[in-house]
């Protein structure tokens, strides 16, 4: 038989309270206290379920444009500099120019700040030209400097 939602966060409310059960029994009000931390845990898994819920919808919204030609040994050598950044750095880039998406529509896919999006961009974007030299990285992204 399947648990409900509510089933699950009950069991894990009780997990997290025996972790903190020191704290518990110090609480003014032992049961609102429970109660705040079963509150804050259906508030974050929420949240989660709605970045997900975005980042399925970003995903099969966008709609990849397809090479004639492809270049393979450029594809590959941008395959592997991009496999050298740090996951948010690759998503940034992988997200906002492979994708086309909005800093904005970055930011929700990830879960995190536009201000990010951008640091981790342009980070990201000066380690590939590192990697690749600044011109295949402006044929990569389409960007002239």
């Amino acid at each position: 038989m399947a648990l409900a939602l509510g089933d699950l966060l009950a069991a894990d409310a009780f997990v997290a309270l025996w972790h903190r059960w020191d704290r518990v029994q110090r609480a003014d009000h032992p049961v609102a206290y429970a109660r705040g931390v079963v509150a804050n845990m259906a508030r974050a898994r929420i949240r989660a379920l709605t970045r997900e819920r975005r980042r399925i919808h970003l995903f099969w919204t966008a709609v990849p444009g397809r090479a004639q030609h492809p270049d393979v040994d450029a594809v590959m050598d941008v395959r592997r500099a991009l496999a050298r950044l740090p996951f948010r750095k690759r998503a940034c880039v992988v997200l906002r120019h492979a994708l086309d998406l909005s800093e904005k529509d970055t930011a929700l896919a990830l879960g995190t700040s536009v201000g990010t999006v951008k640091s981790q961009t342009s980070k990201a974007m000066a380690e590939l030209q590192r990697l690749l030299g600044a011109q295949a990285a402006e044929e990569l992204t389409g960007t002239r400097h």
